[in-house]
């Protein structure tokens, strides 16, 4: 499949990728479908994908119920533990690992809330996984209280990502949660 002719309209990658996710349980499945449509349906990006949260360094390779859920009888590791790991994504060669707290990425884990950076380049911390990156908007992942990660998108173009972009992202991040597993 090859890249559309035009982008979609705001209204078309909502509807687009609802019926994607619609048809398909599998939050990997989800994760690696939705970052394409993402990647293919907005100009201007150059990198669109998810990050995982790990609560433990060496958690095991988990998707989200697991990963989500302290083992039994132990609390649930705060926000300012565990790290990022790279999920599925469109774009060039990326960063595996990030700690919570570090970068936009890990700013975005820690605090739960959307982080839309005009300039990457005058955020604290950054990390430059690709030196073309100008911009950035990271959208966390936040499912019954848990951090399951982040969807992070990159622009080669200054201030790319607008209110609106945000608004956007965020509901589909909203859509995407509501295809997981409550179990």
């Amino acid at each position: 499949m090859s890249a559309p002719a035009h982008r979609l309209t705001p209204e078309d990658l909502l509807s687009a990728a609802t019926g994607l996710l619609a048809a398909e349980q599998d939050p990997l499945a989800n994760m690696a479908n939705l970052s394409a449509l993402i990647f293919e349906a907005l100009p201007d990006l150059n990198w669109a994908g998810f990050y995982l949260y790990r609560p433990h360094a060496k958690a095991p390779a988990t998707l989200f119920t697991l990963a989500s859920a302290a083992p039994s009888g132990q609390p649930e590791a705060s926000s300012s533990q565990g790290e990022l790991v790279l999920g599925p994504f469109q774009g060039r060669v990326a960063c595996t690992r990030i700690a919570m707290g570090k970068g936009v990425c890990g700013t975005a884990a820690q605090t739960r809330t959307t982080q839309r950076v005009a300039d990457v380049h005058a955020f604290p911390g950054h990390i430059a996984c690709d030196a073309a990156s100008a911009s950035e908007i990271v959208i966390p992942l936040v499912a019954q209280g848990h951090l399951l990660g982040v969807l992070d998108l990159d622009s080669p173009r200054k201030d790319r990502f607008s209110p609106a972009d945000q608004t956007l992202l965020e509901t589909l991040v909203t859509t995407f949660l509501a295809t997981l597993p409550t179990a």
